[in-house]
C-alpha cells in the first residue's frame, strides 16, 4: 500500500535550524569518533571518562549509595504503600517491583556491600566476580548512561533518524530486513558503546518506530562492538600492532552475521507487529515522484517541529537516566556477578566448550582445548575471553579468540541484562540461542581471513 502524500505547513528558517542544530550536534556527541587520551572514543564517552576520571575513588561508594536507595524505596513501596509514589507514574514503575525484580535489587546491594568491604565468601568479592561489577562495569554504566540518557534526544527527537532513513532505507531492507533509521542506531554503539545503540532501539520500540522484530534484530544483531573497546580487547591480548585488520576482520564478520541472523529463527520469528500501548508511529513508504532526499528532508524538518520542548526533554532525559541507574545496575550487580562466579568458579562453560575443541583442531588452530573455554564464556561478559586468552601462546588463536569474542555481542553482564529488562520480546533463552548462532556463523569467517589474509 502506497503512503499517501500528507499535507504540512510551509517549513520557515527557524525550523530548518531546529532540525540542523540539535542533529548536529548529537552526531557529534554520538557518531564523530574523537581521539581522546590516546583512546577513540566519541563526544559523549570523553564526558563519561572526564567525570568517571573525577569521581574515581568516590565512584564505588555512589554506586552502593544508588543500589541502597533502590533497595529502599522499593520496600518502602511495597511495605507501606506511599501515595508520592502510587501516585506518580514514572516513581511507580520504577520501584514497585515484582518479586523477581525485588530480590535482584536486595542481592545486588547485598553483593555490592560486599565487594566494597571484602566480607563473606571471597568467590563473591573477588576483583574477577563482584570487583569487575563494581569497579569496570558499574562505573561505565553510571557515567554513560548519565550523558546518554540526558542528551540521546538530540540524535533521536530533531528529524535526523528520519533524515537517515530516508536515504539508506532500500538498502537497509532487502540486506538486513531493518528500516533506514537502524543505520544511526548501529553508528551509535559502533562509534562509542553497544549499550547506547541498545537504549536507542529501546527508545525507538517504546516509541513506535521499531516492529518486535525489528527491535529485536536491531538490538542483537546489528551492532558491532565500538571501536575504543576493540582496541582494548587487542590490547589485553598483545595484538595491538594488528588493530587495522584485526578491527576489519570483526567488522566483516559482523556483517556477515547481520545478513543471515534476521531470516533465522528465533529472530525471524518474531511478528512485525509494533508495541501494542503505542501502535505504528512510522510510515518509510516514500511517495511517487518524491526524491528520498526531498522526503527524508520533509520527514525531518516535520519531526523537528514536533520535538518536545527543553523542559520535557530534560524530564525523559533524566527519567531515563534514574530508571537505568535504579532499576539496571542492580540487576548488572546481581546477576553480573553471578554470571562472573560461574565463569570464574566453576567447570560449566569448561565443560560446555568440549564439543569445539574438535572443530577448532579440524580449522587448524593451535591450542585448539584453550580457545574453546574462552569462545562461550563470553555469554557471561565479552572482556572474559581475551582476559582468559591473553595466556594462550599462539598470536594467531589469540586473534581468532579475541575477534569472536567481539562479533558474539550478547552478554549477560550488561547488553543481555538491559535487553531483558526493555519491553523487546526477547527471553535469556533467545539470548543464549542467538549467542550460539552469531558463534557458528562468525567463527568460520575469523578463522578464513586470519588464515589468509592475516597470518
Amino acid at each position: 500500500m502506497k503512503a499517501e502524500t500528507r499535507v504540512k505547513p510551509q517549513a520557515v528558517t527557524g525550523e530548518y535550524w531546529k532540525f540542523i542544530i540539535p542533529s548536529l550536534i548529537g552526531s557529534l556527541l554520538f557518531l564523530v569518533p574523537v581521539k581522546f587520551q590516546g583512546d577513540v572514543t566519541i563526544g559523549v564517552g570523553i564526558l563519561a571518562s572526564l567525570l568517571g576520571n573525577a569521581f574515581s575513588e568516590q565512584m564505588p561508594a555512589i554506586i552502593i549509595f544508588i543500589l541502597g536507595i533502590s533497595v529502599f524505596l522499593s520496600i518502602l513501596t511495597k511495605a507501606a504503600k506511599p501515595a508520592f509514589i502510587l501516585d506518580n507514574k514514572f516513581l511507580k514503575g520504577l520501584f514497585d517491583t515484582g518479586k523477581f525484580g525485588l530480590t535482584m535489587r536486595i542481592l545486588g546491594f547485598a553483593v555490592g556491600i560486599m565487594t566494597l568491604f571484602e566480607i563473606g565468601p571471597e568467590f563473591i568479592w573477588s576483583r574477577n566476580t563482584g570487583g569487575v561489577v563494581l569497579y569496570d562495569l558499574a562505573p561505565v554504566l553510571l557515567t554513560w548512561f548519565l550523558f546518554a540518557g540526558i542528551l540521546l534526544p538530540l540524535l533521536v527527537e530533531f528529524g535526523l533518524m528520519e533524515f537517515i532513513g530516508a536515504l539508506v532505507q532500500k538498502f537497509m531492507r532487502p540486506f538486513f530486513t531493518l528500516p533506514g533509521r537502524s543505520s544511526i542506531d548501529c553508528l551509535a554503539s559502533w562509534m562509542g558503546a553497544g549499550t547506547v545503540g541498545v537504549l536507542v532501539t529501546t527508545k525507538q520500540y517504546d516509541e513506535g518506530f521499531y516492529t518486535k522484530r525489528e527491535a529485536a534484530v536491531i538490538a542483537t544483531t546489528f551492532s558491532i562492538a565500538s571501536v575504543a573497546f576493540s582496541l582494548v580487547v587487542a590490547n589485553v591480548v598483545g595484538l595491538g600492532h594488528l588493530f587495522i585488520p584485526f578491527y576489519l576482520t570483526v567488522s566483516a564478520a559482523c556483517v556477515v552475521a547481520a545478513l543471515i541472523m534476521p531470516r533465522i529463527p528465533p529472530l525471524s520469528r518474531k511478528p512485525d507487529t509494533y508495541y501494542e500501548p503505542v501502535g505504528q508511529q512510522i510510515d518509510e513508504t516514500i511517495p511517487e515522484g518524491v526524491s528520498k532526499l526531498k522526503w527524508g528532508w520533509e520527514q525531518a524538518i516535520d519531526k523537528a517541529r514536533n520535538a518536545p520542548g527543553p523542559k520535557k526533554l530534560l524530564t525523559n532525559g533524566i527519567e531515563t537516566v534514574l530508571d537505568i541507574w535504579m532499576g539496571l545496575i542492580p540487576l548488572v550487580m546481581s546477576l553480573g556477578a553471578a554470571a562472573l562466579i560461574i565463569a570464574e568458579y566453576t567447570p560449566v562453560f569448561e565443560f560446555i566448550s568440549y564439543p569445539l575443541i574438535p572443530v577448532l583442531e579440524f580449522m587448524q588452530l593451535p591450542e585448539a582445548g584453550a580457545a574453546a573455554q574462552t569462545m562461550l564464556v563470553g555469554f557471561a561478559d565479552m572482556f572474559l575471553p581475551a582476559v582468559i586468552g591473553s595466556g594462550i601462546e599462539s598470536e594467531l588463536t589469540r586473534f581468532v579468540v579475541a575477534g569472536l569474542s567481539l562479533t558474539q555481542l550478547v552478554y549477560m553482564s550488561e547488553i543481555g541484562i538491559l535487553i531483558l529488562r526493555s519491553n523487546i520480546p526477547l527471553s535469556f533463552l533467545d539470548l543464549f540461542v542467538i549467542f550460539i548462532e552469531r558463534t557458528v556463523i562468525t567463527l568460520p569467517v575469523i578463522v578464513l581471513i586470519a588464515h589468509v589474509f592475516v597470518f
